[in-house]
């Protein structure tokens, strides 16, 4: 059994990554990615690694960040490197009496990762350690959900605030622009660039912001999220101006549906490709299933996209505590797009959607 530093128990989250350690065969793990960073430190991080050790961790950084890190990082070593990072790493590691050192090189540029294979003692070895952190975020703490909840109290404001904006003349620039104003009027932003996409513009599953006018009689596709404190929102509604064609009423009715029978089969234990098999099976009955091209949705936290991915492809299964997305859409070339997202909180016999009030 592996003997984990006093000082260390204090922070959760870097307690169960030393957890695994056994199974995973390494002494060390060295995080690069600075969203993981932050979330096994509390704290906003940049250009900085981060190296966990059964008995210390330790913050790698440069000058520019050093203060502020003894400052707010609790428990924690905070080692300024002079030549290069990669030097005072495996210099880290050596005094630790590193062997096994695992990473994932997913996270850093090829440059990067060739220089920390170059610059590997022979005492060293560099190991796989792909997703151990991923895997830890998939499951969201009670205060994460909570930052969520909050972000979303936000986003609700913000989506009233377009139920008056939307309308005919405004361009789709202009309104991104009154929406920007609002949102920082309260003091966060955006978690992504918003997606405004108007009439046969919203055919474009990821439509960029124009100078269309929104005309009357459009309909216009908003997604949109909130960053509050680092955690995120992720919503797509649509909004309807004028006479609605009954094709788009027709269509909007049968993805909402597709929605909701995606929606009824998530509790934990479900793989994810079910739930994106039971939305476009429901699509493939109203003969629309060609028309929804991607999958139907997305993990969300500190990342606008976290696993798990609700595909096909998909292995992964749903736990309680995960935040995803149900977005099941169709998207009529040259014609409209219809897509309706909401968040999903996946509970032991069920789920909720945490975005229920936003309409």
């Amino acid at each position: 059994m592996r003997i984990i530093h006093p000082k260390l128990m204090s922070n959760p989250r870097i307690n169960k990554i030393l957890n695994v350690f056994e199974q995973k065969k390494i002494d060390a793990l060295l995080v690069t990615k600075d969203v993981n960073i932050q979330y096994l430190t509390y704290t906003p991080s940049s250009e900085s690694w981060l190296l966990i050790c059964p008995k210390k961790v330790f913050y790698i950084t440069d000058f520019r960040y050093v203060l502020e890190a003894e400052k707010s990082l609790k428990g924690i070593s905070v080692k300024r490197y002079e030549n290069s990072i990669h030097e005072t790493l495996f210099q880290i590691a050596k005094s630790m009496h590193v062997r096994r050192i695992g990473f994932d090189e997913r996270h850093m540029t090829l440059a990067t990762f060739k220089v920390l294979k170059k610059e590997c003692p022979k005492e060293i070895r560099l190991v796989e350690g792909n997703n151990i952190v991923e895997d830890l975020r998939e499951v969201k703490e009670r205060v994460e959900i909570e930052s969520i909840i909050k972000a979303l109290k936000i986003h609700k404001q913000a989506h009233e605030f377009l139920k008056k904006a939307v309308k005919p003349g405004i361009s789709e620039k202009a309104l991104f622009f009154k929406l920007e104003e609002f949102v920082r009027s309260k003091g966060v932003t955006f978690s992504f660039a918003p997606i405004i996409a108007s009439g046969p513009n919203s055919c474009h599953p990821h439509a960029k912001v124009t100078e269309r006018k929104i005309r009357r009689d459009d309909s216009v596709l908003i997604d949109m999220g909130i960053d509050l404190k680092g955690y995120k929102s992720d919503l797509t509604r649509m909004f309807f101006l004028g006479k609605i064609s009954p094709l788009v009423q027709e269509v909007y009715h049968f993805v909402k549906a597709a929605q909701l029978e995606a929606i009824g089969k998530i509790k934990s234990g479900i793989p994810v490709g079910e739930i994106d098999q039971t939305a476009r099976n429901y699509l493939e009955k109203q003969k629309l299933e060609k028309y929804f091209g991607h999958a139907l949705g997305h993990g969300v936290g500190l990342e606008i996209h976290e696993s798990p991915r609700l595909s096909q492809k998909s292995t992964a299964v749903l736990k309680e505590g995960m935040i995803i997305t149900v977005e099941p859409a169709v998207y009529i070339p040259d014609k409209f797009g219809i897509r309706i997202e909401d968040m999903v909180l996946v509970t032991k016999e069920g789920c909720e959607v945490l975005s229920d009030n936003i309409h």
